[in-house]
């Protein structure tokens, strides 16, 4: 899309969503793992705007905060600003409040803080009508099987906009009306600040409406123009936990259709959870019941089996991560194994053909170039080498009650079932550690160490009495 240094993207997202029933506001409550707002500002960054300008009101700092700290990873790299509507009364007062940063552009795009799943080629679609049509407003409108509780968009001549009217103020030929506000615009800005100053306050709850603005705009001679929406789905605005659940949902469609589309087979799509901004090569393979959320790459002819949860991995080519698994913000190298049944925690790094097996535990450690961990082990700040094998039942007692220690195992070392290692410790390339052993100090190259007391038999000294 070409950028457009002369538009300013309004994000309305003051209002105190009490149906929700949440201590967060409600622009940062999540759909597949991003917040609502976050949704809109990426939406808004597509069209390369000269600004982008955040409304807030309710929680006001939280919201500011949220946004400022986050910019960046969401990928918004417009300069964004921010307005506060001080006093909640109604959509009109929060863009009333935007008016500073509405009169530096020719052109505004009103959206809210609640719809996330509008898209980008639907916003370029409502700017380039409204270039073409020279229109001082255009409104945003979708049919829907039942329009109650929304605005009626009334047409007049030649099928021509005539006004919208709320549902409160209409007749019942009126309420008859299939097609409703979708609550975007674009608005000429010198036209949108003139017709501001015309509100006057509306309704039990004196608010001023921003819908007021068309018909204002529409009676100085400007042309008001509608955009139909294809997919109603686009402006599903969210205002409680239902409504939550049900972007939820349709989000995932989304998100798992067009991961189909570009290679990646979803045994079962509508039981499989992958959250916006995930990365996944063609020909991955995933299982019904996975969770892979945030900043997770997955690389191409993976398989990821039933029950895995993924959570800011970095996964190359041809890794199989095996049921029931629990990977936190890792790293695995091309044809690694994981599981079943085991758990990468944060600092995990696995080398190329490395294995990490059933109800194995790794935490800031590497496990080097064809290693295996393959059962029972738990191994924490650990540079482990190549071609090493680590018997079940190992671990590296890496906590002396105050600090953290590290150990080191070199290059294929054959460690024994049943070994501690008492960090700190270093285990030259080529050695044997005995099973059994509790190590405490260094082991020199192609050593041989063993740390336990021999065996002792005493004869009848069972639990037989006779």
């Amino acid at each position: 899309m070409v950028a457009k240094k002369n538009l300013c993207v309004l994000i309305l997202a003051a209002g105190k969503g009490t149906r929700m029933k949440s201590s967060l506001p409600k622009p940062l409550h999540p759909v597949c793992g991003v917040p609502m707002i976050a949704h809109s500002l990426r939406a808004a960054q597509a069209l390369g705007p000269g600004a982008i300008c955040v409304v807030v009101g309710h929680e006001a700092a939280a919201v500011m905060g949220s946004v400022t700290e986050n910019v960046e990873k969401w990928g918004i790299t417009a300069p964004v600003l921010f307005a506060e509507q001080k006093e909640l009364n109604g959509s009109g007062g929060a863009v009333r409040a935007a008016s500073e940063a509405i009169s530096r552009f020719e052109q505004v795009l009103v959206l809210n803080g609640d719809v996330p799943l509008i898209l980008p080629e639907t916003l370029e679609n409502m700017l380039t009508l409204a270039a073409d049509k020279k229109a001082g407003a255009l409104v945003l409108s979708m049919q829907v099987a039942n329009p109650t509780g929304y605005g009626r968009i009334v047409r007049g001549k030649e099928d021509n906009f005539d006004c919208i009217v709320e549902e409160a103020d209409a007749d019942a030929a009126t309420r008859r009306i299939t097609e409703v506000n979708g609550g975007m615009y674009v608005f000429n800005s010198q036209d949108l600040t003139a017709a501001l100053a015309k509100l006057t306050p509306q309704g039990p709850k004196h608010e001023f409406y921003l819908t007021d603005t068309l018909s204002f705009i529409k009676q100085a001679g400007k042309p008001v123009a509608v955009y139909a929406l294809p997919d109603e789905t686009e402006a599903l605005g969210v205002n409680s936990r239902a409504e939550l659940a049900q972007a939820e949902i349709l989000m995932q469609r989304r998100i798992n259709t067009k991961l189909m589309a570009d290679g990646v087979r979803l045994i079962r799509p509508e039981d499989t959870y992958i959250e916006a901004g995930v990365q996944i090569g063609a020909d991955t393979t995933i299982f019904p019941g996975t969770y892979i959320q945030g900043n997770t790459t997955i690389g191409a002819n993976c398989l990821i089996e039933g029950g895995v949860m993924i959570r800011n991995c970095q996964i190359a080519d041809n890794v199989i991560i095996r049921m029931g698994s629990y990977c936190d913000d890792s790293v695995v190298a091309t044809t690694c194994e994981v599981g079943p049944y085991a758990r990468l925690r944060p600092g995990a790094e696995l080398k190329t053909k490395a294995k990490v097996g059933n109800f194995s535990e790794v935490k800031k450690s590497v496990i080097g170039e064809g290693s295996k961990v393959n059962h029972l082990t738990y191994i924490g700040d650990t540079d482990m080498g190549a071609g090493v094998n680590i018997g079940a039942g190992t671990i590296t007692c890496n906590y002396d009650g105050q600090k953290k220690h590290r150990t080191v195992i070199g290059d294929h070392c054959f460690v024994g079932s049943n070994t501690n290692f008492v960090a700190p410790v270093e285990i030259k390339p080529y050695s044997k550690i005995g099973a059994g052993s509790t190590i405490t100090k260094d082991v020199a190259e192609n050593a041989l160490a063993i740390a336990r007391s021999r065996q002792v038999v005493l004869e009848n000294k069972g639990i037989k009495n006779d």
